[in-house]
């Protein structure tokens, strides 16, 4: 049966964005005209998913709202002579479906994937987290459709998107330690290491914020134990479904794909200044002003 359901956990309290995450949710800061969240569900549906799963939290309901149509306010807008900013709402029509569940208690990735087993059931699925944005090339295949490929085929317990980083970055990242290239651009996985420090990194390949899964993964989270900050991870999960022997497989992003993690202000800033810039509408102007400003 082809993947149709997606995960996309948004519970994260965004502290390292304090404080501009007091008060709304980190995945619906802006980058350009759309929050993050909007990028991530655009991504799921072009890559033809079509149930998607938030696992929220407390103070996340505005997610909830703007994926809901608002039908007033269209009527609003094309009733006070707006109509054309009824096209900035389409992303509503979306042929998709919405669920929620909530995590009351942060317990970590692997905790927040676990809610998903009632809706997930016995179907493969993706994982997408609502914090991160991939940005992907014109044309092609998308990384999400590359890898539910590379999943399905090999009959994967998991398949990870990963991607390369500077070696001097790799104690921020989970990184892959591969067997072999079993196609351009697809590993067979190894193990995993959390943020390792820079001389012990087995590659410069990093975890890259999403992941296909089998329901193999939920008994993998049972057997999963806290680390040190008290968490289940979702890396220890992976490790224990390679210790069964499980395949799990890595695909390589593509070198016209970037990943923007909503983070950090550093990556925060980086993510809008590129969306901004590339604006169809408005990016010339703010192209103009920095050439006079820098």
């Amino acid at each position: 049966m082809p993947i149709k359901k997606v995960v996309v956990p948004v519970a994260g309290h965004g502290t390292r964005l304090l404080p501009a995450t007091k008060s709304q949710p980190k995945e619906m800061l802006p980058v350009g005209r759309k929050p993050v969240v909007q990028y991530v569900v655009e991504e799921i549906e072009k890559a033809g998913l079509k149930q998607i799963l938030f696992v929220t939290g407390r103070h996340k309901r505005s997610i909830e709202n703007h994926f809901d149509k608002d039908v007033q306010l269209v009527k609003e807008l094309n009733q006070t002579g707006k109509s054309s900013l009824v096209a900035e709402l389409r992303y509503q029509e979306m042929s998709v479906s919405f669920y929620y569940v909530r995590q009351s208690e942060q317990k970590g990735l692997a905790d927040a994937i676990n809610l998903a087993r009632d809706f997930v059931a016995e179907d493969n699925f993706v994982c997408a987290l609502g914090d991160s944005i991939i940005r992907s090339g014109q044309g092609g295949r998308s990384l999400l459709q590359r890898m539910m490929e590379v999943h399905e085929k090999n009959k994967a317990a998991c398949t990870i998107a990963i991607e390369r980083i500077p070696p001097g970055e790799a104690y921020r990242y989970g990184i892959v330690k591969f067997k072999a290239e079993t196609a351009p651009g697809v590993f067979s996985v190894e193990s995993l290491v959390e943020k390792p420090d820079i001389e012990d990194a087995p590659s410069d390949l990093a975890i890259a914020a999403r992941y296909v899964f089998s329901p193999a993964i939920f008994d993998a989270i049972d057997m999963t134990l806290p680390g040190k900050s008290g968490e289940l991870q979702i890396t220890d999960s992976i490790s224990l479904l390679i210790k069964k022997g499980l395949p799990v497989y890595a695909v390589l992003m593509g070198e016209e794909e970037k990943r923007y993690d909503i983070g950090n202000f550093e990556s925060y800033f980086r993510a809008f200044v590129d969306f901004a810039l590339q604006d169809e509408k408005y990016g010339h102007m703010l192209r103009n002003y920095l050439a006079r400003l820098v």
